[in-house]
């Protein structure tokens, strides 16, 4: 009996040490290519009902025997480095914790992915979501380990710039997207599941793909589609022409299992260019807004609108359903329903191809819109704008407060015209703190408290920070949807 009571006493014991064991001792991770945001906008996309089938690529012939990838392959793997984001994860203590007297306090998580070369002194360009919520990030490249400082991250086109202390590095030579064709054949170069410099081959499927996955408040998406494989890792690396230069910085995969399953997304090196160029230069992108916001148009949007139309022709461009009302838009003579055609003298008929088109301009450029308004067509002329509705560069200002645990900073003006607030503060990058313990959401803006106007961060912080009793926190969602959080505080 006693040698059963202690056999059976052994084996809880050792299974309680095997799954502590586990929890302290994980391997490192990689950053999927967006592969969660992914699934959402499946299961949006999908009905419930449905089994989801992925259709893998289908071409109707190998490439040629004048289709080289030898060369491209090897000069673009050279040029394309593995991203260590790194960061210490604090957890609560668990019944195993205080079973075996450990005291765990923090834990290192290590995630991966990809980035590229982007000049020869150091400058890498990745995905914002491979870098995000680091505390510190390492570049791997040439067998060393280089210390990478983030010089700037955009969310609307979830591209960062890293830099390392490095000199004579290989840069991969720069294509244009304007001229990739579908259909053409492009390689992707990353490292997925830690397998350092792997190249796969595909075509182009389609272009200026929107798929509702990137989280900035004025998102960028006109995506290059590619059936070569991108796997987990593969973020941030490179899409290649077979020439060797660089038409794409990969960020996305379409699958539910959160493996390649046929669809790829990479951000066109044409936009790239521009994004990259301002975080280098200003340490956050200067996008120019034209005061209004377009929607794609069709014959379902016709209908509802009373829009007559006769002919395919008569579909085409995008909907403005949106003008700032003292916008530069609305400056230029532009109302809500008219149909763009143009930006400059290219043809946009879709939202993604016209935000695409705006991407690569800067507050202060002068543009025209041609546009249609019931049976007529017009030339519209305007001044493009930064946030805050002038010409001049901006710098991102962030007010960080390690009591209430977040990042601040103030809602810029075209985004509090479209929101109709006359001020707001926003919080971001919630961590432990006050805010959390009230349960205060992500990227909420925060208009009032106890009837206090708030229009700046550091207002704000003064306020909670020495506030008393009964505090009504008034404000807005991510959504736009009004509400408030009430608590005491002693």
């Amino acid at each position: 009996m006693q040698n059963s009571l202690k056999i059976i006493f052994l084996s809880f014991v050792a299974g309680l040490g095997g799954a502590v064991t586990y929890d302290l001792v994980k391997p490192e991770q990689q950053v999927p290519p967006v592969t969660e945001a992914i699934r959402a906008v499946q299961v949006a996309n999908h009905d419930s009902s449905s089994t989801f089938q992925p259709v893998l690529s289908s071409r109707v012939s190998l490439p040629d025997a004048n289709t080289d990838f030898v060369a491209a392959s090897r000069s673009s793997t050279k040029s394309v480095v593995y991203i260590k984001n790194i960061s210490e994860r604090t957890y609560t203590r668990s019944y195993l914790d205080w079973f075996f007297d450990v005291n765990p306090g923090s834990q290192t998580q290590i995630s991966s992915g990809s980035g590229v070369i982007y000049t020869s002194d150091g400058y890498i360009v990745t995905n914002n979501h491979v870098v995000q919520n680091a505390d510190r990030l390492e570049v791997v490249y040439n067998k060393r380990n280089y210390n990478a400082e983030l010089i700037g991250t955009d969310p609307s086109t979830d591209l960062a710039v890293l830099k390392i202390d490095a000199k004579n590095l290989p840069v991969i030579p720069r294509g244009g997207s304007k001229e990739l064709q579908v259909g053409e054949w492009v390689i992707a170069v990353g490292n997925p599941f830690n397998l350092t410099s792997t190249v796969t081959a595909g075509i182009v499927s389609a272009k200026g793909r929107e798929i509702n996955i990137l989280q900035g408040k004025f998102p960028i998406e006109s995506f290059i589609q590619t059936d070569a494989a991108i796997n987990p890792g593969n973020s941030g690396g490179a899409l290649v022409n077979r020439h060797g230069e660089l038409v794409g910085i990969n960020t996305a995969i379409l699958s539910r299992t959160g493996s390649y399953a046929g669809y790829g997304f990479a951000v066109p090196i044409d936009i790239v260019k521009k994004i990259v160029g301002d975080l280098i230069e200003y340490g956050e992108v200067q996008k120019a807004f034209f005061g209004g916001e377009v929607s794609d148009f069709n014959a379902s949007i016709a209908n509802r609108l009373d829009i007559s139309i006769s002919s395919d022709v008569e579909l085409r461009g995008v909907l403005l359903g949106y003008v700032q009302s003292d916008g530069t838009a609305a400056k230029a003579g532009l109302k809500e329903g008219d149909i763009i055609l143009k930006v400059n003298e290219v043809e946009v008929d879709s939202r993604s191809q016209f935000e695409e088109e705006l991407s690569y301009h800067s507050p202060g450029d002068k543009i025209t819109l041609t546009y249609k308004r019931g049976n007529e067509t017009g030339k519209a002329q305007l001044t493009l704008t930064n946030r805050e509705g002038t010409t001049s560069i901006l710098k991102r200002e962030i007010y960080t407060s390690e009591s209430l645990g977040a990042k601040f900073e103030t809602v810029p003006k075209v985004e509090r015209d479209m929101l109709g607030i006359g001020y707001g503060v926003r919080v971001f990058n919630i961590g432990n703190g006050l805010l959390k313990r009230v349960g205060i959401t992500e990227d909420f803006i925060i208009t009032d408290i106890n009837r206090n106007p708030i229009k700046d961060p550091q207002r704000l912080v003064e306020i909670l920070e020495k506030i008393r009793g009964r505090v009504i926190i008034e404000g807005m969602n991510r959504q736009g949807r009004e509400g408030y959080y009430s608590f005491y505080l002693r």
